[in-house]
């Protein structure tokens, strides 16, 4: 028998920028439905949503939150993301895995602009979604502006569903655009209908012929009800807000205070009656959803404070039972989540969002199924690092337990990535941005026990030379009892073009230096290039062994390494050393109102701007190419979030080596603790 998806659940994500009251609109949602007795606070840190220590510390969310309620007979689940662009990987991988979005905002034209790049994620995967513009109490534009300014930054229509009813600055009511009643709040219960406010009839008016031609656009019906000046049924306006949300068509806007409930209870009303089922999102992701074989997506990875694992997950086919075996693993239990609550249920069926215990091995944004091979779902694509620590625990004997715990949380936030340094052998821990590593930090402290101190990453600075030394000589000679140690070579150093790196060549002729002892004298150059007399290893030079002597007795491949760790020692101070820096290919995009600032940004930083051009599918936008050092790429992404809204993002790759101007050469030669002459040793 092919398990149906249940119509009668919701999942729907809370989405929105940093401080636009998602987890108050949370709280209010939970209150209104019976979920929690009294509403918590984000100030007091004793909301559902900010249940982890590292959110409460902070006062804003750090990580999704889920938490189910049941209205009307229907089971919602809500997951709340974060807010901050730092942790935009956690609302992405959340997204593709409910059936609507709620995109909580201000109304603050100067902010309409940070939710650009969530609309184009819920556009590019269809993920339909609701506008609720919070915080009208404090609003400094007019409604009419508000919607304009909303309408700049969505590809797709917005719909006003109401218009609010302001008194001065106090949000009093609504009108619902549909049935063209109006109703007054009231603290802690249901709004009333009353007259309609004849002050607001010709805004409403309009509002509500431009909800009314944007769904005419997707119903030839309705277009000619509108030609021929028909007024069309409310049945009709809801069937096509239901079919044209559903398709991810059109966006309707609500207005409300979440703080105070008001437009709460219309919010519900419309997840009710207009987003889709779960049966409707599975059959626009998936090719089959039929069938009696489990499958389900990872949506987030949880390592609770116990220490268990929890996987939380989108059910989309089939039924998940208590130790169903999903990827060959067989799980622990089944918990419905209220925060870090959880209630233990036996079975669930497909449309359901749950946490699962003990999926070891799988991370976040895996298909899991109880088939063998199924067909991976698709995933958030995983955001690029833009800022990095470097890290070494407090305790040295810590180091062994580091690379556990890290992998631990990566398997949380796949927008963490860690390395080991070749040359500057750091531990170097990448995320995007200050407070997401801090958080991160925060969990090795508090989870595993494993404090860090934390500096910038040394920048990797190679040294090269720019002048030939034709013949240097080295000679070791070493007699300390029985059999000394004598080696002798003369050397050709001479620089090679950017890029070549190291070649080594021998031109011996007649035995000066049998074979034998040759690698040795590759390997004493070797060794000496990883630490130049500037203090960084030497790249892009070429050294040929010319001449040579040996002793039939006394000479050894080991002498003849030291003798040429000894000509290199004398002859790259001659051969003019400079220093080099590691020069970044760097992709920005920023809305083209910033385009500007960015580029004198770019300039202060010593970039050389290539050039830049309107960003595909994005209107508005612009991508700038630059070559950036990478000495002054360290803070760069937080000033340039700060001059774009926090939109700003770039790509970066290593391009080549060039050399360091003067006057920096020299102050980054002398931190380093070397004058410039010897080994640096």
């Amino acid at each position: 028998m092919n398990e149906k998806v249940k119509s009668g659940s919701r999942n729907v994500a809370i989405v929105g920028p940093y401080l636009s009251g998602k987890t108050t609109l949370l709280e209010s949602l939970l209150f209104v439905t019976g979920a929690i007795s009294r509403k918590g606070s984000v100030k007091d840190s004793n909301t559902v949503g900010d249940s982890a220590a590292e959110s409460r510390d902070r006062h804003f969310s750090v990580e999704v939150s889920a938490a189910s309620t049941e209205y009307n007979g229907i089971h919602f689940t809500f997951i709340d993301c974060p807010g901050s662009v730092e942790f935009a990987q956690e609302t992405y991988n959340a997204l593709i895995g409910v059936d609507a979005a709620i995109v909580v905002c201000e109304p603050i034209r100067e902010r309409v602009l940070t939710l650009a790049p969530l609309f184009k994620f819920l556009d590019d995967w269809e993920i339909p979604h609701l506008v609720f513009v919070n915080k009208m109490d404090r609003a400094n534009i007019h409604v009419l502006e508000t919607l304009h300014a909303l309408k700049a930054v969505s590809s797709r229509p917005l719909v006003a569903h109401q218009y609010p009813i302001m008194n001065g600055e106090q949000l009093t009511g609504f009108i619902d655009m549909v049935s063209e009643q109006a109703y007054k709040y009231h603290l802690g219960a249901p709004a009333d209908p009353i007259p309609f406010p004849e002050n607001l009839k010709e805004e409403e008016h309009t509002a509500r012929a431009e909800m009314l031609e944007a769904l005419a656009n997707f119903d030839d019906h309705l277009l000619e009800e509108l030609l021929e000046d028909i007024e069309p049924p409310q049945e009709e306006i809801l069937k096509d807000l239901k079919m044209e949300l559903g398709a991810d068509l059109v966006v309707p806007v609500f207005f409300g205070v979440a703080e105070q409930d008001y437009g709460v209870r219309p919010l519900l009303e419309a997840l009710l009656r207009e987003a889709p089922e779960p049966e409707t999102t599975a059959e626009r992701r998936l090719k089959n959803i039929r069938g009696d074989t489990a499958l389900a997506q990872v949506l987030k990875t949880f390592y609770t404070p116990q220490g268990g694992k929890l996987s939380l997950v989108r059910v989309w086919r089939g039924k998940l039972t208590d130790g169903i075996v999903l990827n060959g693993i067989r799980t622990g239990g089944i918990y419905r989540l209220m925060g870090q609550q959880q209630q233990f249920v036996n079975e669930v069926s497909a449309g359901e969002i749950v946490a699962l215990s003990r999926l070891e091995g799988i991370k976040t944004g895996d298909t899991i199924s109880t088939e063998q091979a199924v067909m991976e779902l698709p995933k958030a694509v995983e955001l690029e690092p833009v800022y990095a620590l470097a890290i070494t625990p407090e305790k040295r004997n810590d180091e062994v337990k580091l690379s556990g715990a890290i992998t631990k949380l990566l398997e949380e936030d796949s927008s963490l990535a860690w390395e080991q340094h070749g040359d500057t052998h750091e531990v170097i821990l990448w995320g995007q941005g200050e407070i997401h590593l801090q958080v991160t930090l925060d969990r090795l402290r508090r989870k595993y026990n494993l404090p860090m101190t934390t500096h910038l990453p040394q920048v990797p600075y190679k040294e090269t030379i720019r002048k030939t030394v034709a013949s240097v000589h080295g000679r070791y000679k070493h007699q300390s009892g029985g059999h000394g140690q004598f080696g002798d070579v003369f050397l050709e150093i001479k620089p090679l073009p950017r890029g070549t790196g190291f070649n080594f060549h021998e031109t011996i002729v007649g035995g000066v230096v049998p074979k034998q002892y040759i690698p040795g004298v590759e390997m004493g150059v070797r060794e000496f290039l990883t630490h130049g007399p500037l203090g960084f290893p030497i790249v892009d030079l070429a050294v040929t062994l010319t001449n040579g002597s040996y002793h039939n007795v006394d000479s050894s491949e080991q002498a003849f390494k030291q003798a040429a760790r000894l000509a290199m020692q004398t002859g790259i101070p001659q051969a003019e050393p400079t220093l080099l820096e590691p020069i970044l290919r760097v992709e920005v995009t920023t809305p083209s109102e910033f385009t500007s600032k960015v580029l004198q940004l770019l300039s202060g930083r010593r970039g050389q701007i290539l050039g830049y051009e309107g960003r595909n599918d994005w209107q508005g936008w612009d991508n700038i190419s630059a070559y950036l050092p990478q000495a002054e790429m360290q803070n760069f992404i937080v000033e340039l979030r700060s001059l774009t809204l926090g939109v700003g993002s770039f790509h970066w790759e290593y391009d080549h080596l060039q050399e360091v101007p003067e006057k920096l050469a020299e102050r980054v030669i002398h931190s380093n603790g070397n004058g410039g002459n010897g080994n640096g040793k």
